[in-house]
């Protein structure tokens, strides 16, 4: 493991790019200094190398000129006539030459295509100088009369290298024996040792100046980025909770301003969460406390209903229908206080679970038998369908049966009498059930505010069960509160699908709801058809 922690690398250094606004400035700078410093490198070192290369060459061209002119008045003023004295003679004027010039690389050729009946002096060169004197160069040469050429040639160095150079060219006259082409070699080593010195100058003072200027990039980003590492900490802090931390306020700069900013919004913000959590906390206890003593006058109300209502059949037909509507709007109003008290405890955090060994397809059982009255009532059939989940799970069986009958209460009410599936199964991580009704379905707009308290999707639709609109508020919490998923799936004229997902060991994450939403028979229908496509929206932990 340890042998291939550079495989780990990569992504923490994109990690750290990602993560570090220090880190990318600096990154950049130098990457973009880099660059500049490079193409100015090169751009020197080319300039550099054609003015060393343009100055030898013109000195090269200076000195075989004077020298070839001083072994052409050498030679014109000797009077030598025979085979050895013009040998004498061509010796004497390279002599002439190289003593004239720089270069001991020396070479003389008599020109071909001249009379050959007198015997002329023999070609002379300088080892290694033949082989690379190029027959281009040779026949400008031959064809150019004192006119100079040159050409760049590898020369044979010390070390059986080669080192560069330059090989000039021209002609010169010996009287009597004709034209001889004069080629004189000169050695740019020293030339090129200068340049390959420049050239790692300037490159290890652009690598200097490279990690001179990141190092004071990065203290400059450091005092830069410092302040702003401070501002974002201390709004993670904040966001967090902690409404009471500010940005220390330094100097007058624009880091103070923005210190000075973010104090007075913090500021703000902490006396407006402080007076809304005011308000909430005299909210919840003027709930908790009206539900508390309207329970007083209401057990008393209700005995009293409780008797008019038993003995309603001595009353005249309008009393007794008078009963009857007093005792439901009672039995109503007492399972509202019992909500609200409810929702109260809720949010005020009071609520704990008593958890039991449950069994999901049992108490989805029990719920569906006990809904079964109301359901023949709506003329709607219950079927309950249990492919998986028979086994215990750690839950509060009293608020989940409360989740399962305000899910079928809604089917039942919302089901236009078309019959409700009620499905449980399991997987490895959770397990789940879902009621499924096939009646007015709801739009997405609607479907956005389904657990809202008091909420009713068609507020002039006559409410049969009685309900509270405090159902799906509560079964949310009860949900939430077992670390599960509350979802619904609806569309117009399709039906609704709420989904319940509870973990079968408490505290361990879901990883995926064993029942799909939306429904397997959820497909999009024809808009034309007045049917649309279905929408969900979930509430989860």
């Amino acid at each position: 493991m340890d042998g291939q922690w550079w495989r780990q690398v990569p992504s923490q250094l994109a990690r750290l790019w990602r993560t570090s606004l220090q880190v990318r400035t600096v990154a950049i700078t130098l990457l973009l200094t880099g660059a500049a410093i490079l193409v100015t490198g090169i751009y020197m070192s080319l300039s550099i190398s054609n003015d060393l290369y343009q100055s030898r060459l013109d000195q090269a061209l200076r000195d075989s000129s004077r020298a070839t002119t001083t072994a052409q008045s050498t030679l014109n003023a000797s009077d030598a006539s025979t085979g050895d004295a013009g040998r004498n003679l061509l010796n004497s004027a390279l002599q002439y030459v190289q003593s004239a010039t720089s270069s001991r690389l020396i070479a003389a050729f008599r020109v071909p295509g001249q009379d050959a009946a007198t015997p002329s002096p023999p070609d002379r060169s300088s080892p290694g100088l033949t082989n690379v004197i190029s027959d281009e160069l040779r026949a400008q040469v031959q064809k150019g009369g004192t006119k100079q050429y040159y050409q760049s040639v590898a020369l044979p160095g010390a070390d059986g290298g080669t080192d560069p150079g330059i090989i000039v060219g021209t002609q010169i006259t010996l009287p009597s024996y004709g034209h001889y082409e004069l080629y004189i070699g000169y050695d740019l080593r020293d030339a090129e040792n200068t340049l390959v010195f420049v050239q790692g100058t300037l490159a290890l003072a652009g690598l200097a100046l490279i990690l001179l200027i990141g190092a004071i990039t990065w203290v400059i980003v450091r005092f830069v980025v410092q302040p702003i590492r401070v501002a974002a900490e201390t709004s993670e802090r904040l966001a967090a909770g902690d409404l009471a931390v500010r940005i220390p306020e330094r100097g007058e700069d624009v880091f103070a301003s923005l210190a000075r900013s973010f104090n007075g919004m913090a500021d703000s913000l902490q006396s407006q969460i402080t007076q809304l959590a005011t308000l909430s906390q005299l909210q919840q206890r003027f709930v908790s406390d009206v539900s508390h003593e309207l329970r007083t006058p209401l057990t008393t109300i209700r005995l009293a209903g409780d008797v008019i209502y038993d003995q309603r059949e001595t009353f005249p037909p309008a009393t007794e229908r008078t009963a009857e509507l007093l005792h439901t709007q009672i039995e109503r109003f007492d399972r509202l206080l019992s909500d609200l008290l409810e929702i109260s405890r809720y949010d005020a955090g009071s609520v704990a679970l008593e958890p039991e060994p449950t069994n999901l397809v049992r108490l989805a059982d029990d719920a569906v038998d006990e809904m079964r009255t109301l359901a023949d009532q709506n003329g709607t059939e219950l079927r309950l369908d249990a492919p998986g989940g028979y086994f215990d799970v750690g839950m509060d069986p009293r608020r989940i049966r409360r989740v399962v009958r305000n899910l079928l209460g809604n089917a039942i009410e919302h089901g236009e009498g078309k019959p409700v599936i009620v499905t449980v199964d399991s997987n490895e991580s959770a397990v789940a059930l879902t009621v499924r009704d096939y009646g007015l379905g709801m739009s997405q707009q609607e479907v956005n505010h389904v657990f809202d308290r008091f909420w009713r999707a068609d507020p002039s639709r006559k409410r049969t069960i009685g309900g509270t609109g405090l159902g799906l508020a509560i079964s949310l919490e009860d949900a939430t509160l077992h670390a599960g998923w509350l979802q619904v799936w609806s569309a117009p004229g399709a039906g609704s699908c709420f989904r319940l997902t509870l973990p079968r060991v408490a505290g361990r994450e879901i990883a995926s709801s064993p029942l799909p939403l939306p429904p397997s028979d959820a497909g999009a229908t024809d808009v034309r058809s007045g049917s649309a496509v279905g929408t969900e929206t979930e509430a989860r932990a």
